[in-house]
């Protein structure tokens, strides 16, 4: 397996969570109600497996591989790839927030709330895209064989070192849960 075929792996994964997101955020509007456990379930998704797992394994190895390959084509798409990183952290904050409001059972804050979800689902899927189809098919081209397989074992001693061991795994699972449930 290559490392780009692990991130697009990855890809798909968030997607699913997104989905299930998105049903969610319907649900808010239909009905003004936060369910907070299922909610707080898709900002630990977000900011564990999006950002600490997968933002963390392309920004600290894939992305700099890339520039050190070649600055004058990677160094214009990596630099608008960590900008949308950085915006999908604020507008994961933007949720986290929204939610602490909502909880109370205001109708109106539930209505923030689904906005800054539908805000943080769209956003990811337009930056999903972007690298599914664009960088990694630009990085593919340009990576030797033993540079993805270095990119891929840097990926699995991040999991274990500074992630945590199974934390991945655990995600996976919880983003399986997490799509096969109704809103």
């Amino acid at each position: 397996m290559k490392a780009t075929e692990e991130l697009r792996h990855e890809h798909r994964i968030i997607l699913l969570v997104l989905e299930a997101a998105e049903r969610e955020a319907q649900f808010l509007k239909d009905t003004g109600k936060a369910k907070a456990g299922k909610l707080e379930d898709f900002l630990d998704f977000g900011r564990v497996f999006v950002d600490r797992c997968h933002h963390a394994n392309e920004e600290e190895y894939l992305f700099p591989k890339l520039q050190e390959k070649d600055l004058a084509i990677f160094g214009p798409p990596v630099r608008v790839m960590l900008h949308e990183h950085e915006r999908g952290r604020q507008l994961l904050q933007a949720v986290a927030g929204a939610l602490a409001q909502a909880k109370g059972g205001d109708k109106a804050a539930a209505a923030s709330l689904a906005a800054a979800l539908l805000a943080y689902t769209a956003h990811l899927r337009s930056h999903i895209d972007k690298e599914s189809s664009v960088l990694f098919t630009m990085a593919d081209r340009a990576l030797t064989p033993e540079e993805q397989q270095d990119l891929l074992e840097a990926f699995e001693k991040h999991e274990d070192e500074v992630v945590g061991p199974g934390v991945h795994e655990k995600y996976k699972r919880l983003a399986q849960e997490l799509a096969e449930e109704k809103a």
